[in-house]
C-alpha cells in the first residue's frame, strides 16, 4: 500500500506520542516493584528514622516495599550522588536534609548541582536543634549566655557533630547574630559531641533535639532555647531562640527528593501518597515523640523551601569561612 503524506505524517505523530503515553501508564501503574529511599547518614538517627516510618506507611498504601538504604559518607554527598545517577523513573529516592543546602555552598566542587540535579518530591517534617549547656555555665537564659560569652570571648567552646554540619552552622548563626566570639570544637557525630558536653569539654551545643532531650529532662544538660521560630511540644516550657534573637531561626529538614526528570505524574501521585501517610495520626504521633513536626507541602512549595535554606546557610559558611574536612 502506498503512503500518503497525510498517513505518514500521522503515524510520525502517533509514533512521537508514545513515549508520553508510555510515562502516563508508568505512572499510573507506579509501583510495580520495590522502591529505594537512600538516606545519607547511619541507622538509628533521626533521619534513618523517619525515613523508615514514611517507608513503612508508603509500603502500606502502595504494596510495594520502600526499602531504606544507608549510604554514609562525605556529609550525604555519596548517597545524593548515587540518586543522581539513578534511573528517573521514581524506584530510586534521596531522603533529603539540611546537609544538602549547607553542602551546595560548603563544598566548591560537586559532581551534581543539588537544586538542578533533585527533584523535590515532598516534606515531611522539621526537627528543632536545642541550645544546650553544661550546668557550670552560669547562664540560665539566652541573653545571659551572651553576656556572658562576651565578657569570656574565646573562653567558651562550642561543640558541633562535625565540620559544616547542621549543628555548625547553627552556632555560626548565633555567633553571627549576637557578635560573640567561641571556640568551634567538631566531633564525629552527635554522640561524641554530647558526650564532650556532659564532660565539660565543650560548654554548649545546639543538638539535635531528638539527642539531647532525655538529658534535659534528667537536669545533666541546661537547655536555654530551641531553635525554630515556634515552640516545641516536647519542650513546651522552653523559649525560642527568635524570642531573643529575632532573625535567629534554624532547624533539620526532612523531605524526599527524586532525580531530575522524574515523570511530573509519579511525582504527583508520590506527593500525593505521602501527604496521605503524613496525615496519619498515628505516624504523627511518632514523629512528635521525636521532638518533630509533621511538615506536609506540595512539589513546589517543597522547592521553594529547598532554595531558600539553601541561599541562607550560604550566607552563613560564607561569613564564619567555613571550608570541609
Amino acid at each position: 500500500m502506498k503512503l500518503t503524506r497525510r498517513m505518514l505524517l500521522h503515524q510520525t505523530v502517533a509514533a512521537a506520542a508514545l513515549p508520553a503515553f508510555s510515562r502516563v501508564a508508568l505512572a499510573l501503574d507506579y509501583p510495580t516493584r520495590p522502591v529505594r529511599i537512600i538516606v545519607g547518614f547511619a541507622a538509628g538517627g533521626s533521619a534513618d528514622i523517619v525515613a523508615r516510618l514514611t517507608g513503612q506507611w508508603l509500603s502500606e498504601r502502595l504494596g510495594q516495599q520502600f526499602i531504606i538504604e544507608n549510604r554514609t559518607g562525605a556529609g550525604t554527598n555519596i548517597a545524593t550522588e548515587a540518586v543522581v545517577n539513578s534511573p528517573p523513573d521514581g524506584y530510586t529516592l534521596l531522603l533529603i536534609t539540611s546537609a544538602n543546602f549547607i553542602n551546595a555552598t560548603l563544598y566548591e566542587k560537586l559532581n551534581f548541582n543539588f537544586i538542578r540535579d533533585i527533584t523535590p518530591v515532598a516534606s515531611l517534617s522539621r526537627e528543632p536543634a536545642v541550645m544546650v549547656v553544661h550546668p557550670s555555665v552560669p547562664a540560665k537564659t539566652v541573653p545571659e549566655f551572651v553576656a556572658y560569652a562576651k565578657a569570656n570571648p574565646d573562653k567558651i567552646n562550642f561543640a558541633s557533630s562535625g565540620i559544616g554540619a547542621p549543628s555548625h552552622v547553627f552556632g555560626e548563626l548565633f555567633k553571627m547574630l549576637t557578635a560573640v566570639s567561641m571556640v568551634h570544637v567538631p566531633y564525629r557525630g552527635a554522640g561524641p559531641a554530647l558526650n564532650g558536653l556532659l564532660g565539660n569539654q565543650v560548654q554548649v551545643y545546639f543538638s539535635p533535639l531528638s539527642a539531647a532531650i532525655e538529658y534535659v529532662k534528667t537536669g545533666k544538660l541546661r537547655a536555654l532555647a530551641v531553635t525554630t521560630a515556634t515552640r516545641s511540644e516536647a519542650l513546651a516550657d522552653l523559649p525560642t531562640m527568635s524570642e531573643f534573637i529575632p532573625d535567629y531561626e534554624a532547624s533539620n529538614w526532612y523531605g524526599i527528593g527524586a532525580p531530575r526528570t522524574t515523570p511530573a505524574n509519579i511525582v504527583a501521585k508520590l506527593n500525593k501518597e505521602t501527604n496521605a501517610v503524613l496525615a496519619d495520626q498515628r505516624l504523627r504521633a511518632r514523629i512528635t515523640d521525636l521532638g518533630e513536626t509533621v511538615l506536609a507541602a506540595s512539589p513546589a512549595d517543597a522547592a521553594k523551601q529547598i532554595a531558600e535554606e539553601t541561599e541562607k546557610w550560604g550566607k552563613v559558611i560564607k561569613f564564619a569561612g567555613i571550608k570541609p574536612e
